[in-house]
């Protein structure tokens, strides 16, 4: 297990690693001390509860919170993307494996549609993470309404797509490689 279900008991493990300086910034949802990310955590909780947003704890393989995971302005089913790990886990996989993990989640149980992700460009670990997805698009020219409402004049966020088509399409082949990979081994 990757992901679970937000909870305020993860709160002191999550808010430790939000704070360095190599993720607040990158973060959406900012705490300035301890009591208000417990405020905020509460807040998510219920607003996933509303419908409004969808947010898990990302966990490493002994179950210790690592980071958050969330689609944020959920309607028409699509949303935004907001994800943060923390600085010790950063290089070791866990990124993907929880975006995998969401994507099943929110495309095959929740009814999404499209994922969108906006990256600030001078965020050059996150845009290379968003290239490095198969089934990742940017989208500041086929999205172009969506990308001037993320930006109002700035001109800061690239603008990413991920469609469910795209998505399971690229689950598919991927299991049709690993099962042939997995037949040549046999043989």
């Amino acid at each position: 297990m990757i992901l679970k279900k937000r909870d305020v008991a993860d709160c002191h493990a999550l808010y430790d690693l939000l704070v360095d300086p190599a993720v607040f910034p990158y973060v959406r949802q900012k705490a300035y001390s301890y009591d208000e990310y417990v405020f905020l955590t509460k807040q998510t909780i219920e607003a996933e509860e509303r419908g409004e947003l969808i947010s898990r704890t990302i966990v490493d393989e002994w179950g210790a919170p690592i980071g958050t995971i969330n689609l944020f302005d959920v309607s028409d089913r699509s949303g935004f993307l907001g994800t943060w790990i923390g600085k010790p886990y950063f290089g070791k996989g866990y990124n993907k494996l929880a975006k995998d993990a969401f994507f099943d989640e929110l495309f095959f149980s929740c009814d999404i549609q499209t994922v969108f992700m906006r990256i600030r460009k001078e965020n050059v670990r996150s845009y290379m993470a968003a290239n490095k997805l198969p089934y990742c698009t940017l989208a500041n020219e086929l999205r172009q309404d969506i990308y001037n409402q993320i930006n109002n004049q700035d001109n800061i966020y690239n603008l990413f797509q991920i469609e469910k088509d795209q998505y399971h399409l690229h689950m598919m082949r991927t299991h049709q490689d690993e099962a042939t990979n997995l037949d040549a081994k046999e043989a």
